[in-house]
């Protein structure tokens, strides 16, 4: 397995890591804000493709980087209870960035989705002369439910679908310029179609939405039109996939991966894929950008991920009592303002030693 290149590693930092880290430093060492700007000031340094969408469409990078904050976002939600929760700690994410696992599949697949997911929203909502709403002029109509008012209605495509299609482009055009099919490189493979199961994830699952038309709540017709699953559909999605994902080695004709063991079926483009075993994340350790899970809240009565045993990695917990204040008595007044008081909440919480 190769290394990332420090130009990769670089504007992994520049599009992963939180807006608000104003002292982001580059593996080269050069101190960044997290803002489209930046990226586009260093095309120099970037592929071909998104030097291209740097100088011609900056709008869309802006995008990009509303897409890959999202991702990191949900990928900080799905392993809120686990040993590695996707922490933005740059020193340790870009250590792990670096090791071909599982949460590095889960790391490339959802901000590649998450920057499909923002383009095509942003189409929608008219944020971007490139596109717009869905043609639906030339697809067929729906076919019809079971339910009141659907015998005898006529369908027709109308609304404002998800142009996920563009979406979907725009997403492969930035993420894998820096990854090349044809390359006789395992990671390469591996992050290319990480890539395209987290923009999957998106596109394969789209769904429809209708709105009836007709006298006296009558659904004599009915327009309807395509629109993106939820984020969380996709996080939830591509958590199951990590939690299924295939362990691949390269083929002897180096430009194909097949799957680790007898009798295992070839991961399909929706399953993520990787080739190294994780660490446990369980004690610090720079080499694996692991921050350990001491001082973690964990759940005492869990049998879970999330359980005291398996996050604690057996060296026990300990219970501390905290008390926080929070609003209460809250109270709408003619108009418009809401009041609240302060209350002062008692807590018991479970930490690992």
């Amino acid at each position: 397995m190769l290394p990332l290149s420090r130009t990769q590693l670089a504007l992994f930092f520049i599009l992963l890591c939180p807006v608000n880290i104003i002292g982001l430093w580059w593996a080269v060492g050069s101190p960044l804000v997290m803002d489209p700007n930046s990226i586009c000031r260093k095309t120099k340094r970037l592929a071909g493709k998104q030097a291209e969408l740097c100088q011609t469409e900056p709008e869309i990078v802006s995008e990009v980087v509303k897409g890959a904050k999202l991702g990191v976002r949900e990928c900080q939600f799905q392993f809120r209870f686990r040993r590695w929760n996707c922490t933005s700690h740059n020193k340790y994410f870009g250590k792990v960035l670096q090791q071909d696992i599982r949460e590095t599949a889960f790391v490339y697949a959802i901000t590649s989705a998450g920057v499909t997911h923002t383009v095509t929203q942003a189409c929608s909502m008219g944020e971007l002369l490139q596109c717009g709403c869905e043609a639906t002029r030339s697809r067929a109509p729906p076919l019809p439910t079971a339910g009141p008012g659907t015998d005898g209605s006529k369908w027709e495509w109308g609304g404002c679908g998800d142009d996920v299609e563009f979406g979907y482009e725009k997403s492969k055009q930035f993420m894998d310029a820096k990854r090349k099919k044809g390359k006789s490189d395992i990671r390469t493979l591996i992050d290319l179609h990480n890539n395209e199961a987290g923009r999957l994830a998106v596109k394969n699952y789209m769904r429809t939405e209708c709105k009836c038309h007709g006298l006296s709540g009558s659904c004599t017709l009915r327009t309807c039109w395509k629109k993106m699953p939820h984020f969380r559909e996709v996080g939830n999605r591509l958590l199951e996939r990590f939690n299924g994902a295939s362990q691949v080695m390269g083929g002897n004709d180096g430009k194909t991966l097949i799957p680790v063991g007898q009798n295992i079926k070839p991961p399909d483009k929706q399953d993520l894929i990787y080739s190294a075993e994780s660490p446990d994340f369980c004690l610090p350790n720079r080499k694996t950008g692991s921050l350990g899970t001491r001082g973690r809240i964990c759940n005492s009565t869990a049998m879970d991920v999330s359980g005291c045993d398996l996050l604690c990695c057996d060296r026990g917990y300990r219970d501390e009592t905290v008390v926080f204040e929070e609003n209460c008595l809250c109270r709408f007044h003619w108009c418009c303002v809401v009041q609240c008081k302060k209350c002062s909440v008692r807590k018991e919480l479970s930490l690992c030693l």
